[in-house]
C-alpha cells in the first residue's frame, strides 16, 4: 500500500495536462510566449530588400547625390572648428535621406512580425536583474542544455540553407560575375546591386520558410513547458476558490454576524411564538413599515431557547402554539412577511398580546 501511494503521488505530479487559462494568463504576464526571433529577422530583412526592389530608383538618385554632394562639398571645403558644427549636421541630414526610409521600414515589419505572433505585450519580468543569471554554474548547465544543442543545431541549418540558396542565386548568374571586368564601371554597379538584391530577397524567403518552422517548433516547446500536473490544477482550483477551511470560517464568521443581528432584533418584536421547547418565531407588525406582521428571528433548539430568553428579558409576551410555530418556521424567512394563509392566526395572537399590554 506504501508503494501503491508513492506510485500515486508520482504520476500524480507528472506534467501530463495542457496549461489552464491563468497559467497561460500568468506566463505572458512574465513575458514567457510562444514566439521566433527569426521570423521578426526574416520579415525585417524581406521588408527591407522588397523596399529596395520598389525604391530602386530614389537610392540610386539619392547615392548620386550623396557621391556629387561629397566630392563637390566636403573634398574641396577647408575644416575649421567654426564650421566643423555645420558640416556634422550637413553629414547627419545626407545620412538620414538615405538611412531614414531603410529604419523606419525594418521597425514597422519588426513591430508587425511581433504583433502577428504574440500581440500587444509588455513586460518587465524578462529584463529584471537575478543573480541566477550570472551564475556560472547554471551559466554552464544552460550552456550544455538539450536546448542550447537545439539551438545550435538550428543556426547551422539556417547558415546552410541560406548559404544554399544565395550560392544557387550566384551559380545561376555566373556568367554575368565572370564578365563584369568588361564592363562600365555603372554597368557593373547595377548588375552587382540587382545580384544583391536578388540574394537577399531569395536568403530572406528562405530564413522565413525556416523561422515559419522555428515558430512552430517553439510553440510545442512552450506548450511542453507549460504543462502541468493534476496536482497543480488542483492547487490553482483551490488558489482560486478558497482554502475550504478558510472559506468555512468566513462563513462561520458569516453565521454568527447574521446571528447577533437577529438577536438585536428580538427585544423589538410584539411576540415569540413558541413550539414551545423546539421552535421559537418573534414576529412584528409596524404598518408603516409593511403592511402584515414579518419575521425578525426564528430558530430552532438552542437559538430558539436564546430568542426566547431574550423576549423575557425585554418583557417580549410569548405564546405557545405548535402547529402555527412550525409552519412559520418552514414557511418564512428572517425578515420575510408571514404567509397570507397565517393572518388570521397571527392577528388572533397579536390581539391578545395588544388586550394583555394595555391592561397592564
Amino acid at each position: 500500500m506504501k508503494f501503491l501511494s508513492l506510485d500515486l503521488q508520482f504520476f500524480a505530479g507528472e506534467k501530463t495536462e495542457k496549461a489552464t487559462p491563468k497559467k497561460r494568463q500568468d506566463a505572458r504576464k512574465k513575458g514567457q510566449v510562444a514566439k521566433s526571433q527569426d521570423i521578426n529577422t526574416a520579415v525585417v530583412l524581406l521588408a527591407v530588400f522588397l523596399f529596395f526592389w520598389f525604391a530602386g530608383s530614389y537610392f540610386l538618385d539619392i547615392t548620386l547625390y550623396l557621391v556629387v554632394h561629397a566630392l563637390e562639398e566636403y573634398m574641396l571645403l577647408e575644416i575649421t572648428e567654426s564650421n566643423i558644427h555645420v558640416l556634422l549636421l550637413d553629414i547627419l541630414q545626407d545620412l538620414a535621406l538615405f538611412l531614414g526610409p531603410i529604419m523606419l521600414i525594418a521597425m514597422i515589419a519588426g513591430v508587425a512580425a511581433n504583433y502577428f505572433q504574440i500581440g500587444f505585450l509588455f513586460s518587465t519580468e524578462a529584463i529584471q536583474f537575478k543573480l541566477d543569471k550570472i551564475d556560472p554554474i547554471k551559466g554552464f548547465k544552460r550552456i550544455f542544455a538539450l536546448r542550447a544543442i537545439v539551438e545550435m543545431l538550428k543556426s547551422i541549418l539556417k547558415i546552410a540553407f541560406v548559404g544554399i540558396v544565395t550560392f544557387t542565386v550566384l551559380w545561376q548568374r555566373i556568367d554575368e560575375i565572370l564578365i563584369l571586368s568588361q564592363k562600365s564601371v555603372g554597368a557593373a554597379m547595377l548588375t552587382i546591386a540587382g545580384l544583391t538584391l536578388q540574394m537577399g530577397l531569395f536568403a530572406s524567403g528562405a530564413l522565413l520558410f525556416l523561422a515559419v518552422l522555428d515558430y512552430f517548433y517553439q510553440k510545442y516547446d512552450f506548450e511542453k513547458n507549460i504543462r502541468m500536473s493534476k496536482q497543480d490544477i488542483r492547487d490553482e482550483h483551490k488558489n482560486i476558490e478558497g482554502d475550504p477551511l478558510i472559506k468555512s470560517k468566513i462563513k462561520q464568521r458569516q453565521r454568527e454576524m447574521a446571528m447577533r443581528r437577529m438577536m438585536q432584533e428580538v427585544p423589538k418584536a410584539d411576540v415569540v411564538i413558541t413550539n414551545p421547547t423546539h421552535y421559537a418565531i418573534a414576529l412584528k407588525y409596524d404598518e408603516a413599515k409593511l403592511d402584515a406582521p414579518y419575521v425578525v428571528a426564528k430558530g430552532v433548539d438552542y437559538v430558539a431557547q436564546k430568542i426566547k430568553f431574550i423576549a423575557k428579558e425585554n418583557e417580549v409576551v410569548t405564546v405557545e402554539n405548535r402547529p402555527l410555530a412550525r409552519a412559520l418556521y418552514s414557511q418564512a424567512e428572517v425578515g420575510d412577511v408571514i404567509p397570507e394563509e397565517f393572518f388570521k392566526a397571527v392577528a388572533e395572537i397579536l390581539a391578545f398580546v395588544y388586550k394583555t399590554k394595555n391592561k397592564m
